[in-house]
């Protein structure tokens, strides 16, 4: 089974692999494999993503829920724009470290009329007393059909969300999103 294994090793990683330690003793010393480069962040887009009237069923046994409507908003990077889709949820779990699970569902309409799906997740902590407030990261998640927005589905990405107000004074987040390249 250790010659499969290593074999199957090599094909993967491209190396080859020796099937037996004592082999590898005798082998010929091999250039050590190149790192890939860390990955770096590039803006992708920036949401303002308006919020409707929290709903709060109150406590469960996984914490305190919260319930907020998505009821609009827009959308802007470079070769993306667009609007947010109302009826998309944040769903909100206040759990017992006062810190809170955010993960919100809802759509995009992009200008030529694609629609996205965004499941952005992420946890909102209070600072420590006397401390400034922690930055809100999240890990969004996109669903585009094939074709021009395709990228989406095949990137990594991390989010930014801080509070913001609409253009009629509603409650809002502004969330920026970066790609990993």
């Amino acid at each position: 089974m250790r010659i499969a294994i290593s074999t199957i090793l090599a094909a993967l990683l491209g190396t080859q692999a020796q099937a037996e330690p004592q082999r590898q003793a005798k082998a010929e010393p091999q250039a050590e494999p190149s790192v890939p480069p860390a990955p770096r962040l590039e803006f992708a887009f920036e949401e303002l993503v308006l919020l409707g009237a929290a709903v709060a069923p109150g406590d469960t046994p996984y914490g305190r829920r919260n319930i907020i409507p998505i009821t609009g908003g827009t959308f802007e990077g470079p070769g993306i724009r667009g609007t947010i889709v109302p009826g998309g949820w944040d769903w909100q779990l206040v759990r017992a470290d006062g810190c809170v699970d955010v993960k919100a569902d809802y759509m995009l309409r992009t200008d030529d009329g694609v629609i996205i799906n965004v499941v952005n997740t992420g946890a909102l902590c209070p600072p420590k007393a006397g401390e400034p407030p922690v930055p809100v990261r999240t890990s969004p998640r996109f669903e585009a059909p094939l074709g021009k927005y395709a990228w989406l589905n095949r990137t990594a990405f991390i989010g930014t969300l801080e509070r913001a107000t609409g253009p009629q004074g509603e409650p809002a987040v502004r969330i920026r999103f970066y790609k990993a390249v």
